[in-house]
């Protein structure tokens, strides 16, 4: 009685111990207390086989509670697979329940990429390196190749130093950053292939059990499941997709049919009715939903809202290219040809988007329009011509019939007696001159002005709208050497009004053209009153170029060399009339520095340079030297 008595408690204990789930160690305390309290041999002797039986029943049922987990872990994976759709979310459960039921400090799952030829890292969990997260592993290279090699999991207590696979620097180079040592993988099979390889993994040395191998492999073939049942997924969405497509193309197809067919006959109808190019601007706008401008080659607008829009050249050559009209911000642009010459533009604004049908539509009345603008072309040419002998008339013999002229050109809607510019335009090279009148004719197209081929060059008439003339002679010799491609000059006289005044105006131009090419200013555009009376001295021929260096050679020399403003010191003091003070406010220095100056000039052109003489040659110089544009 007394035996079983001293027993008893601890036996009490070990039940305790089984019922909380204590750790191990802890059973083996209850007979090191017995044994510390004096118990009898025979009653230690019952404690530590009662000991022995209670970490049997311990080990078994921690297994159970294992096995329970396991299964716990398949049926929600296995209801994950049957409940969700999202392929990510289902192999992220896989590799965090794979990670927590093998107790380890990280799991992953790798996956083909049979464009790169390699295998990537599909999902992580546990892991802190940013390198081993996006390591690309070659085929057949590191533990995941030979588990792909031979379908079959492995195992490695220590990767470090396992000779079984091929080890590479990137991946040893991934793996040390991340700290791993003990590695398990296990193949994702999908009809006897291998599509991916699960892995779990310790950052210390530890062999992995049979049963832990085997749970491994059977969230592994869970994995494969969800790959392939994704894919199937994938592959019928797509289909589905594709005959939603099709469906969705058969139908735009047929509305944008019918809709081509009503742009066309409405469209058809203006070119019959002979309608104006801002006709076609406006039926555009209507049938696309947005405003439509037209603009000629030089991408000036013939009609429509505003100006051209910036880079509209650049979409223009685009659209030529690709013979389809190109999204350009928020507008389209479309190239109108003949052929393979540009005509012009249409620009469709406050569209950004349009489907194909429209687009089609948009393109067809740029085709229109390219009719349109040809045959207006056609008639300007036509109507040129007759005008253009007018011209030549009215230059001949002004004062023969007066009168005559002018009812001539009422009849061809010139009106002489209002006031008109008369552009003399030339261009030096040979082969730009044969091309010149026509490009005159294009850059008087939609106006009211006239040309023709007279003397050394071409003439324009142009009604004056107000704007001063040398601007107009400026911007006609910059578009018209954009249209010939080689430099034109072009001046100008004072405006006139009647027969005998032209016929002077254009003797004037004349003139204006002579002192500009003197000047050495070919391709500028100018009129008598910006040349002053130089323009009248200059016009026979004068070396200007020889008169100026000479003059003020000594001065050029020295401030080319030294960069300093002896030239600009000298033209400020002329044009302040000899006054240090103003000259020196007007050069915004110190009136010692004009002093220094003008001493230097009197020593690099001698004493005398400031006599009446002297001075009056050196303000022609530097007025020449200004005109020249130096």
């Amino acid at each position: 009685m007394d035996r079983h008595t001293t027993a008893a408690p601890a036996l009490r204990r070990l039940l305790d111990l089984l019922a909380t789930g204590a750790a191990t160690e802890d059973f083996a305390e209850v007979l090191a207390d017995a044994r510390r309290q004096g118990a009898p041999a025979q009653v230690l002797t019952e404690i530590d086989d009662a000991t022995w039986q209670a970490l049997r029943v311990h080990r078994t049922m921690r297994q159970h509670r294992r096995r329970e987990a396991e299964l716990t872990a398949l049926f929600d994976t296995a209801g994950d697979l049957a409940a969700s759709r999202d392929l990510d979310a289902v192999l992220q459960a896989i590799v965090r329940r794979a990670r927590m039921l093998l107790g380890t400090d990280t799991a992953y799952l790798t996956l083909p990429d049979e464009q790169a030829g390699d295998t990537y890292m599909r999902v992580t969990d546990g892991s802190v390196s940013p390198l081993f997260q996006t390591l690309r592993l070659s085929l057949g290279d590191g533990l995941g190749g030979l588990v792909a090699q031979t379908a079959r999991p492995y195992a490695s207590h220590d990767y470090r130093v396992d000779e079984r696979f091929r080890h590479t620097g990137q991946i040893d180079a991934g793996v040390l950053d991340e700290g791993l040592v003990a590695i398990i993988g296990v193949p994702l099979l999908l009809g006897g292939t291998v599509i991916g390889v699960l892995f779990a993994a310790d950052r210390t040395p530890r062999a992995f059990s049979p049963d832990e191998v085997a749970l491994l492999c059977t969230l592994a073939a869970h994995a494969a499941i969800a790959l392939d049942t994704a894919k199937s997924l994938a592959d019928t969405r797509a289909a589905l997709a594709e005959l939603a497509t099709a469906n969705a193309v058969i139908r735009a197809h047929a509305g944008s049919v019918q809709r081509a067919e009503q742009a066309h006959d409405r469209l058809t109808d203006l070119v019959l009715r002979g309608a104006e190019v801002s006709d076609v601007a406006a039926e555009v706008a209507a049938l696309l939903d947005g405003e439509a401008s037209v603009h000629d080659a030089e991408g000036t607008p013939l009609t429509g809202p505003g100006g051209a829009p910036d880079g509209l050249a650049d979409a223009v050559a685009s659209s030529r290219t690709g013979g389809h009209a190109v999204r350009h911000g928020a507008d389209w642009v479309c190239a109108v040809l003949a052929g393979q010459e540009l005509l012009g533009s249409l620009v469709l604004h406050g569209r950004p988007e349009l489907d194909d049908a429209d687009r089609r539509v948009f393109e067809r009345a740029s085709v229109v329009t390219a009719l349109l603008l040809l045959l207006r072309r056609s008639v300007a040419e036509t109507e040129n011509r007759v005008r253009g002998e007018l011209l030549a008339d009215l230059l001949t013999a002004p004062d023969r019939d007066p009168s005559g002229l002018t009812a001539r050109g009422r009849r061809l809607g010139v009106d002489l007696g209002r006031p008109h510019l008369v552009l003399v335009a030339v261009a030096a090279e040979s082969s730009a001159r044969e091309r010149l009148a026509g490009a005159a004719a294009r850059y008087l197209f939609g106006s009211r002005g006239i040309s023709a081929e007279f003397g050394d060059g071409v003439v324009l008439l142009v009604p004056h709208d107000g704007t001063g003339d040398g601007a107009v002679a400026a911007t006609a010799a910059e578009r018209l050497a954009r249209l010939v491609g080689a430099p034109v000059t072009v001046g100008t006289g004072r405006a006139a009004s009647g027969p005998v005044a032209l016929a002077a105006a254009y003797a004037e131009g004349v003139r204006c053209v002579r002192a500009l090419r003197v000047l050495g200013r070919e391709g500028d555009g100018a009129c008598a009153a910006d040349l002053g009376f130089l323009g009248v001295l200059l016009g026979d021929g004068h070396d200007v170029e020889g008169f100026v260096r000479a003059t003020l050679g000594p001065l050029l020399d020295y401030d080319a060399k030294r960069g300093t403003e002896l030239v600009r010191t000298l033209r400020a003091y002329f044009d302040c009339g000899g006054s240090l003070t103003r000259a020196k406010d007007l050069l915004h220095v110190h009136v010692n520095t004009v002093v220094q100056r003008l001493d230097r000039v009197e020593v690099l052109l001698g004493r005398d340079w400031n006599q009446p003489e002297r001075a009056l040659e050196l303000q022609l110089a530097l007025r020449l030297l200004l005109l020249a544009g130096d």
